[in-house]
């Protein structure tokens, strides 16, 4: 039977920023539907390819959310140390949260383990109705609601919708809001690796001439989950390679720095595109998380950057509420747009200065990453700032 409700949000995407923002905004009391294309995630099994650096800043909103604690912390690990060095050169520097009296810097969990203890948070509320295997077909607005056909033939109206769709929103696409992207030129590879001497708990990132080689531990004291960007041609002629010639390539290119590696799952590789929506916010619309904007993996902040982006909309939407405004008012949401719009710049902008300092043997480019970086690892004071920076603090 087709059925037809309505809502104070409408959110399209269950991934963790999609759920993430729903429960804050069901905690201000708005009521609120997440529309969920595919399954509920399951954090179970083997090692999950995907994973992330979860900083201090997103384990604070998580936990201000409720579902930190309810992560399988049998599948987590928290990392104290960053080891970063450039392979061709003399530059190298050291992270270390003991340095602020911290006891991590961070954590490496699964993105599915992230989005099951969401989803299970989820359940807690009355006001929040969670829908998997909810896919959008239409969606139209108006001056007062916005209206959405789903694939079902269910029809939902909304005050405000937030498009929480990933790199490839069907929301953006439908809404016709251009993007401002590049192609990087690069395929990240990834898997999970085998290594012979522990991790330690410390996240390791190399920079070779075509690009950077994450290191990431994970919740076995011998297993790392690595990102590995590399120009398409080569990421290419890796992922041909049987199991044990990539286990020799890895190990080399990564000086052998916890022994032998030796590949425990599949190897996938994701083509890598730096994109920027031309607008975040419209009448009755926001866009987070990839949805927005997705930026290159070298430091390991889209996901942070995304759950950011969850955290300011929780607060303005919570304040209109509050206030007795209409949450779906452009002219309202246009400060909140700002703000995302100016920090996701920011971090692209660092993230391509980045990337290009580190990418090929320029001499003169090698000599001064050499020197930045060595510079960095003995100023106490500046060092401290790039610290809170990769904790989001």
């Amino acid at each position: 039977m087709i059925t037809t409700q309505s809502c104070d949000v409408a959110i399209v995407g269950g991934g963790m920023v999609g759920l993430a923002t729903a429960i804050g905004l069901a905690e201000a009391g708005l009521k609120v539907t997440v529309l969920d294309a595919g399954a509920q995630a399951e954090a179970s099994g083997e090692p999950h390819l995907r994973v992330s650096a979860i900083n201090r800043a997103s384990e604070d909103l998580l936990k201000s959310l409720g579902a930190w604690h309810l992560l399988d912390t049998a599948r987590m690990a928290p990392y104290s140390r960053m080891q970063v060095w450039d392979k061709d050169g003399l530059g190298r520097i050291g992270f270390d949260a003991a340095e602020l009296g911290e006891a991590s810097l961070g954590t490496i969990i699964e993105n599915d383990n992230v989005a099951f203890a969401l989803a299970k948070r989820a359940g807690d509320f009355d006001n929040l109705d969670y829908r998997t295997h909810s896919g959008l077909q239409r969606l139209a607005f108006g001056e007062r609601e916005a209206w959405l056909t789903l694939e079902s033939g269910d029809m939902l109206s909304a005050a405000l919708v937030i498009a929480c769709d990933g790199a490839n929103s069907a929301v953006r696409s439908q809404c016709n809001i251009p993007l401002t992207f590049w192609d990087y030129g690069h395929t990240a590879i990834v898997a999970t690796i085998e290594t012979a001497e522990p991790h330690d708990g410390c996240a390791r990132q190399v920079f070779l001439p075509d690009g950077p080689l994450a290191f990431l531990p994970l919740y076995q004291s011998n297993l790392c989950s690595i990102v590995w960007s590399v120009t398409e041609p080569k990421a290419q002629a890796l992922l041909n390679q049987d199991d044990e010639n990539f286990s020799k390539s890895l190990t080399a290119a990564f000086d052998g720095r916890l022994g032998l590696c030796k590949v425990r799952s599949e190897r996938l590789g994701f083509n890598l595109r730096m994109r920027y929506a031309r607008h975040f916010a419209r009448h009755r619309l926001l866009l987070a998380g990839d949805a927005a904007h997705t930026i290159h993996p070298l430091a390991g902040q889209g996901v942070n950057l995304g759950f950011q982006d969850a955290a300011a909309i929780i607060d303005t939407i919570g304040r209109l509420k509050n206030d007795g405004k209409d949450i779906g008012d452009y002219r309202l949401l246009r400060p909140l747009e700002r703000e995302r719009k100016a920090a996701a710049q920011e971090m692209i902008a660092g993230m391509e200065g980045f990337k290009r300092l580190f990418e090929g043997g320029n001499p003169l480019k090698r000599a001064v990453r050499d020197l930045g970086l060595n510079l960095v690892d003995r100023l106490p004071l500046l060092k401290t700032v790039f610290i809170k920076q990769a904790m989001g603090r």
